[in-house]
């Protein structure tokens, strides 16, 4: 069981890295989720314009998100292939900076926490999870808050 993360941003400004931190984060799914495979995930952190545009020409919404999730592999083969000793690409995960620096302000919780709430997030979807309904919402959002707390990542500042 690995994990290769490719971590890069796409600012014009400096920004703190949080490679290691998802890097541990991804770990702590891994195991939580026994998964035996070797993973890869891209991880990118942008501006809010260039998310709008990836949410735009992917999902035709024409706003602002928080976090995009670009999967490679499609769902229903996912779970045989997590079980076995093989590689695999997951997908793309894309960050909007200044959407987690706001809603970190916004929800009170420092910076660490929202970065890795949206890590998770993405790489929960790569994965298969999903919350298009209330029983799939709560156990996705479950386990994010379960990884979460075993990293030690509080909603507390």
């Amino acid at each position: 069981m690995g994990l290769k993360l490719n971590y890069s941003t796409a600012l014009k400004t400096k920004t703190k890295s949080y490679e290691a931190l998802f890097k541990k984060l991804g770990f702590l799914v891994m195991k939580h989720l026994m998964i035996k495979a070797d993973l890869e995930v891209t991880v990118l952190i942008v501006s809010n314009a260039k998310i709008k545009r990836l949410n735009k020409k992917f999902r035709n919404i024409n706003k602002a998100t928080d976090v995009l999730s670009f999967p490679n592999i499609e769902s229903n083969n996912l779970v045989s292939l997590l079980t076995k000793n093989s590689q695999l690409y997951l997908g793309d995960i894309v960050i909007s900076n200044e959407k987690a620096l706001t809603q970190a302000s916004d929800y009170k919780h420092s910076q660490k926490r929202e970065f890795s709430f949206l890590f998770v997030h993405g790489l929960l979807h790569l994965l298969g999870y999903d919350h298009l309904n209330k029983k799939d919402e709560a156990k996705m959002f479950k386990l994010q808050e379960t990884i979460l707390t075993q990293a030690n990542i509080r909603r507390k500042i």
